[in-house]
């Protein structure tokens, strides 16, 4: 009746233990016994041979390709590798290409939760798959999130512009990636995990008269430049720093 189950006496927990350690310490991952198989080189040992060789290890990329392919394609640069990979270091031989840096700026997501982001668009008016009707709104915008389709709105427009609000005050994640196809009509928002991204400068969407800013010009301006330069006589704790938390602020 009270006794503790003990699942030792079913099956060897060792097995997973030892499976584990034998991968991570020979980087061939899988069973012992498909040694063959398996996937080599899954664990590195972490280069210790300079400070900038250790960061230059933890950026590295490979392409499982067999190293004696005589295909040319894999190992030039592509369009896509812009501003995400570096376009020169790269190792000289047979890795050459296929052994890759991520460039300086770039980094990859961790992911974050969806149901904020469900929540924010079902307030403002999001209507959800289930009870879209397609005769009744043909021209409604189709909203994605992470790949699934989970509703359609009929103002994209503000939409867009109130979530990319939330994420230039820091109310959800810098790394959620928001796409707003217009000739397709949709939205795609992105928070899964291993994007690979790069930062970007924003420039102004449309015309504001009122201030004589015109659509294109960068958010970014001289006097917000000069400002952080100032900052070198400033104390980072005083009310007049403006620092990165005030580019923030600023909606940069």
């Amino acid at each position: 009746g009270g006794r503790r189950f003990q699942i030792e006496l079913a099956a060897k927990p060792a097995i997973i233990t030892n499976g584990l350690k034998y991968s991570l310490a020979t980087g061939n991952w899988g069973d012992q016994k498909k040694a063959m198989s398996s996937t080599a080189g899954v664990s590195q040992v972490l280069n210790r041979y300079t400070f900038s060789s250790t960061l230059s290890h933890l950026r590295r990329t490979n392409t499982p390709i067999g190293r004696d392919g005589k295909l040319a394609k894999p190992r030039q640069l592509h369009n896509t590798h812009w501003g995400l990979v570096c376009p020169a270091e790269t190792p000289e031989g047979q890795a050459c290409g296929l052994v890759k840096n991520l460039s300086l700026m770039c980094s990859i997501s961790v992911g974050t939760s969806t149901d904020p982001i469900v929540d924010y668009m079902i307030t403002r008016n999001m209507e959800v798959l289930e009870e879209y009707e397609p005769m009744r709104y043909p021209n409604a915008t189709k909203i994605f999130l992470n790949g699934s389709w989970i509703g359609v709105h009929h103002d994209p427009k503000n939409l867009v512009r109130d979530v990319q609000a939330l994420r230039r005050t820091n109310q959800i994640p810098a790394e959620v990636s928001l796409v707003r196809d217009i000739r397709d009509r949709e939205f795609k928002i992105f928070s899964d995990t291993g994007r690979v991204m790069r930062p970007l400068f924003r420039v102004q969407q449309e015309d504001i008269e009122e201030q004589g800013i015109e659509k294109g010009t960068l958010a970014l301006t001289k006097s917000m430049i000069k400002r952080l330069e100032a900052d070198v006589d400033i104390d980072p704790e005083s009310d007049a720093y403006f620092g990165w938390q005030g580019l923030v602020n600023e909606g940069v």
